[in-house]
């Protein structure tokens, strides 16, 4: 059944990349009553806070895009951090959504639940059938448990709760801090920083040869918007575009977008991470979604929304 736009929709994480995506379509479509909190109104990780936030908003549907994330360095550094703030947010806002009678609820995850050594392109049978991926381990348990928690609740509670597992996202207001961001931002501020410094060369860690996904985030936006209006089951979906890149071949047109003139050196000694992770996307195919913006053209958007803001210093560095 189709969202009621002039009912009250909760965005947890409206500042992030996804969540931040996710205002951006929703006021598209016609939504008058987005409700949001930054961090510093509302804590997602204290219960109480929670819990009162729940009882005066009163929220019909609630879209739960709120996380601690991170790249390869981040995760691995911090992994007591990743799993504790994780299962924190997810455990206070599921149970807050079912107590206070929400309508529907959109639980945010990430394709890394899926095994290290998973079969390609990964189906979403394939969760729990093999060991996570070390370096991400943590993260990847506390969204495993967070959907596991929709499942519960729907299949305990008849609660009509949807979870999402997107590939790599990218996009307008993405992480660009230099240890923390993810590979594709991380690369374009690299470029971007080699150009202007008329650098020789810029350094790209690994091997170059993992393959990857990239999804562009308004794409998932509009992904979880469809699923929202249009789905009632139990089951829970990859969200990807449904084609790889090499790390390398992802370098070369990040460099291409950013007009670097100068080399590419890859860095062996640095970890490359799960080899491949290619999602299969036929359930949500199947349910008539379909992405629509390729990987050149959302590069070339995110560089340039990058560019006005590296001006002024006003991009996301967390």
């Amino acid at each position: 059944m189709r969202l009621d736009r002039k009912k009250k929709i909760y965005v947890a994480g409206h500042r992030g990349l996804v969540g931040s995506a996710l205002v951006r379509r929703l006021e598209q479509d016609g939504f008058t009553r987005i409700i949001t909190r930054t961090h510093e109104e509302l804590d997602l990780t204290r219960q109480s806070r929670v819990e009162e936030f729940f009882r005066e908003e009163q929220p019909d549907y609630v879209i739960l895009a709120a996380a601690k994330v991170g790249g390869i360095y981040a995760n691995d550094t911090y992994p007591a951090d990743f799993i504790l703030k994780n299962l924190q947010i997810e455990c206070n806002v599921i149970a807050s959504a079912y107590e206070n009678r929400v309508e529907k609820l959109l639980f945010l995850g990430s394709s890394c639940i899926y095994p290290r050594e998973c079969p390609q392109p990964i189906r979403e049978e394939y969760l729990l059938s093999g060991y996570l991926e070390k370096t991400n381990e943590a993260y990847a348990l506390a969204k495993i448990a967070g959907l596991k928690m929709c499942s519960y609740f729907n299949r305990q509670y008849k609660t009509s709760y949807i979870s999402v597992m997107p590939c790599n996202l990218y996009g307008i207001n993405d992480n660009f801090a230099r240890e923390n961001s993810h590979v594709l931002p991380a690369l374009i501020r690299k470029f971007h920083e080699a150009k202007q410094n008329g650098e020789a060369a810029v350094t790209v860690w690994g091997s170059g040869t993992p393959l990857r996904e990239f999804l562009n985030v308004d794409d998932l936006a509009d992904a979880c918007l469809y699923l929202m209006d249009h789905y009632e089951g139990d089951d829970f979906f990859n969200v990807g575009y449904g084609k790889e890149v090499t790390i390398l071949e992802l370098a070369e047109l990040v460099k291409k977008v950013v007009g670097f003139e100068g080399e590419i050196v890859l860095d062996p000694s640095k970890p490359d991470g799960t080899p491949r992770k290619l999602t299969d996307i036929s359930r949500i195919r199947a349910e008539g979604w379909e992405p629509k913006i390729d990987l050149e053209t959302g590069i070339r958007r995110t560089y340039e929304w990058f560019c006005e803001k590296y001006e002024t210093g006003d991009f996301a560095e967390r």
